[in-house]
C-alpha cells in the first residue's frame, strides 16, 4: 500500500477492503480507511481516506477527505485534505483539493483546482525530485498581496 506523502498521515488501519473480484454499484458511505481492489460505480462520501489499489476500477463521484489512487477512477474526485495519485493511476475526471501529488507515469486526464479549498501547493514529481518545466493546465496565479500563508509541499520517495 502506497504511503502518504504529507506529514499529516491519518492514523488507523484498513478498516473495510473491497477485494479483487468484488463488485459494487450505488452509493458508498463510511468512517476509518477503506480500500478498494475490485469494481465500485456509484458515488463515494467519507471523511476520512479511500485507497483505490492497482487494479481498482472505479467509476464514480468522489468526495472523501485524502484520497489515495494507484488504480483506475473515472469520475469527478473533491477531496477536504489531499490527493495523491501513485503509478500506474489512470484518472480520467476533474480534482479539487487543497493538496495534489502527481507521480511519474501516472496518467491524469481533467482539470485540477486548488485555488480557495486552502492553502497548499501541488508539484508533479518523479524520483529526483520536482520536474523542472512542468506545464500546469491553470492560469498562472496573480501575485500575493498583503500577508500569504505557505502550504506544505507533497513529496514522496519510494
Amino acid at each position: 500500500m502506497p504511503v502518504l506523502a504529507n506529514s499529516e498521515r491519518p492514523e488507523g488501519e484498513i478498516t473495510t477492503l473491497l477485494g479483487r473480484g468484488s463488485e459494487f454499484q450505488g452509493k458508498l458511505t463510511f468512517e476509518g480507511t477503506v480500500r478498494i481492489d475490485g469494481k465500485v460505480s456509484g458515488e463515494i462520501f467519507s471523511e476520512d481516506v479511500l485507497v483505490v489499489g492497482e487494479g481498482a476500477q472505479v467509476s464514480a463521484e468522489i468526495e472523501v477527505g485524502v484520497i489515495i489512487v494507484e488504480g483506475s477512477v473515472t469520475g469527478n474526485i473533491r477531496a477536504k485534505r489531499s490527493v495523491e495519485l501513485h503509478a500506474p493511476a489512470r484518472v480520467h475526471g476533474n480534482i479539487e483539493t487543497p493538496s495534489l501529488f502527481v507521480d511519474k507515469g501516472v496518467v491524469f486526464e481533467g482539470h485540477s483546482k486548488m485555488e480557495g479549498l486552502a492553502p497548499a501547493r501541488s508539484i508533479i514529481s518523479d524520483d529526483s525530485g520536482p520536474i523542472l518545466g512542468a506545464k500546469s493546465v491553470l492560469p498562472p496565479l496573480p501575485p500575493p498581496q498583503g500577508p500569504t500563508a505557505s502550504g506544505s509541499i507533497v513529496s514522496a520517495k519510494k
